[in-house]
């Protein structure tokens, strides 16, 4: 049996070399409709929800709305860059599929290993979470990318009830991950694991694979066709347990697309990912 070289499968940047240029194309695109919606006037940019300077929301409202609308669905986008890179103000883009159908998009930022854990990432984002129910009373379909695949995956898998009593059990009823990693533990083998400070005990409790599956609540688990062996295998293999243990659970691997082309579709409304993305939104508000 052949051994995996887990260094170069999940090394996306050496993977995709033109990630510089597809990198500043999102920041290009990102401040493009930052722009567009501060015209506008239906952003809320820098709402801090928490104590240190990336623990903030910047909100992407419809075209004529000026705060979110109670009556309409509210998602919550999470960014990658292995929990230890990237800045939200690169995705802000990631919002325009969905403002297209009268949909609220939350961006949050968070700090970045190695200053923290991913333990602690964890429970930034659901503060966010938390932050976003106080403010609106909606519940959140949550969807993010790579590192935020794998948040996204955590909060629909977080017990609600039991963290914060007076939010409903299912805060967030679907979630939508985007080229996830949702078992660690391959990573304490790889040079970023000081970084991400693994170990094999801590790698397994951040893994939402490991944890109890949200039982009747939505996830996708989407993936670029092209992108590595052990991206494919990450979606597919938490699609299936989930699944089997009570969720429901939808596996897709799309064709052509690497770990960062992946992407493009978000900004596309008719995409077939945002129109997915749209039925997820509307059961979960």
């Amino acid at each position: 049996m052949a051994t995996i070289d887990l260094e170069a499968e999940y090394n996306n940047r050496a993977r995709v070399p033109e990630h510089p240029q597809i990198f500043a194309q999102w920041e290009r695109d990102a401040e493009d409709y930052r722009a567009q919606a501060m015209q506008e006037r239906r952003a809320e940019l820098g709402l801090a929800y928490g104590s240190s300077q990336r623990q903030f929301i910047d909100l992407f409202m419809p075209k004529g709305a000026t705060k979110p609308d109670a009556k309409a669905p509210l998602a919550l986008f999470i960014h990658g860059g292995y929990w230890r890179s990237l800045d939200p103000s690169m995705f802000s883009h990631t919002a325009r599929g969905l403002n297209a159908h009268g949909i609220s998009v939350a961006v949050a930022g968070y700090d970045l290993c190695p200053e923290v854990t991913i333990a602690e990432i964890i429970e930034q984002i659901r503060h966010a979470c938390l932050f976003l129910w106080l403010r609106t009373h909606q519940r959140i379909m949550v969807y993010g990318h790579s590192a935020g695949g794998h948040l996204a995956g955590a909060m629909l898998a977080t017990p609600w009830h039991t963290l914060y009593p007076k939010t409903p059990e299912d805060l967030v009823p679907a979630a939508y991950s985007i080229s996830g990693v949702f078992d660690l533990t391959p990573l304490v083998h790889v040079a970023m694991a000081q970084d991400l400070g693994l170990d094999e005990a801590e790698a397994r409790k951040v893994s939402p694979l490991y944890w109890p599956a949200p039982k009747g609540r939505l996830f996708d688990a989407v993936v670029g066709g092209v992108e590595s062996s052990e991206f494919l295998r990450q979606s597919g293999e938490i699609a299936k347990i989930w699944g089997r243990d009570g969720a429901i659970t939808r596996y897709e691997a799309l064709d052509g697309k690497n770990h960062f082309t992946v992407l493009d579709a978000l900004s596309d409304p008719q995409s077939a990912m945002v129109m997915r993305l749209v039925e997820l939104a509307k059961a979960a508000a």
